[in-house]
């Protein structure tokens, strides 16, 4: 696989306390196989969907054991050249550019609204080895109460294009790299409550929507929204019983016309 463009979602991870129970539960909802876990990079273990790496699973740190939440990598040439653009724009490095191994350079952020995501430079793990099929990984937004600091930062930092629905039951806007959509943009309503935190909601693939939603309560997951059915698919989000929220989504059961859009970039 080549190398993603920069800006674009190209892996995701999570910290969980209880990293066995995050194994059953994700093999259960979502489909997923494990690899062995890497002593050498803090037991790091890998999640695989008919045998394609999709997604990844780690003990936290020390120091840093708490609320477990999925992190989005974006896609870099060069990781200390947006960790520069990531200051310059106001957002702040929280992890300085990494080298881990032969495998690329890591760095972690949070853009100024609050959001915490990654960027990743390739070296030879290139991130997902498969996207949008049951199992992978899909789409992600940016949750945020203030969209037009994060608006303003995600532009700046990769040089997206941008589109805004037309629609004002809600604030939502699109990322685009090229002609590609690659991330959206959700205004945090007051339906949220103050304590939740800005953050990056990442869309997993699934072959039966409410089957999904089914099989992650009954292992003691959280519904948050839906089902509903959309013109991008039947969706539904939730959080894991360790508390990291994830949304699922089934692309082959559509619904509705496209929203219009309009380029505001």
């Amino acid at each position: 696989m080549a190398v993603k463009p920069e800006g674009t979602p190209c892996w995701a991870d999570a910290m969980f306390g209880d990293v066995e129970g995050a194994k059953r539960f994700y093999s259960d909802v979502l489909g997923w196989t494990f690899g062995e876990s890497s002593s050498e990079y803090g037991n790091y273990t890998q999640a695989y969907a008919d045998g394609k790496a999709v997604a990844a699973v780690v003990p936290p740190m020390p120091g840093q054991e708490g609320h477990s939440q999925w992190c989005l990598y974006f896609a870099s040439p060069d990781a200390a050249a947006t960790a520069g653009r990531i200051r310059d724009n106001g957002g702040e490095v929280l992890m300085e550019p990494m080298q881990v191994g032969e495998f690329g350079t890591m760095c972690l952020a949070r853009e100024p609204s609050g959001a915490v995501f990654g960027v990743w430079q390739a070296g030879t793990h290139e991130g997902f080895e498969a996207t949008a099929v049951p199992g992978a990984y899909c789409w992600a937004e940016v949750f945020t109460r203030e969209p037009s600091r994060a608006d303003a930062f995600f532009t700046a930092v990769f040089g997206y294009s941008a589109q805004q629905i037309e629609d004002d039951a809600i604030d939502f806007r699109i990322f685009n790299v090229g002609d590609n959509a690659v991330l959206g943009r959700m205004r945090m309503t007051d339906d949220f409550p103050p304590e939740v935190p800005p953050y990056v909601n990442v869309y997993f693939t699934v072959a039966d929507c409410d089957e999904a939603v089914a099989r992650a309560t009954k292992l003691g997951g959280v519904l948050r929204f839906g089902p509903v059915s959309s013109p991008f698919g039947r969706m539904a989000a939730l959080s894991d019983p360790q508390g990291a929220n994830f949304s699922v989504i089934d692309i082959t059961t559509t619904e509705g016309e496209m929203p219009k859009t309009k380029d505001v970039s």
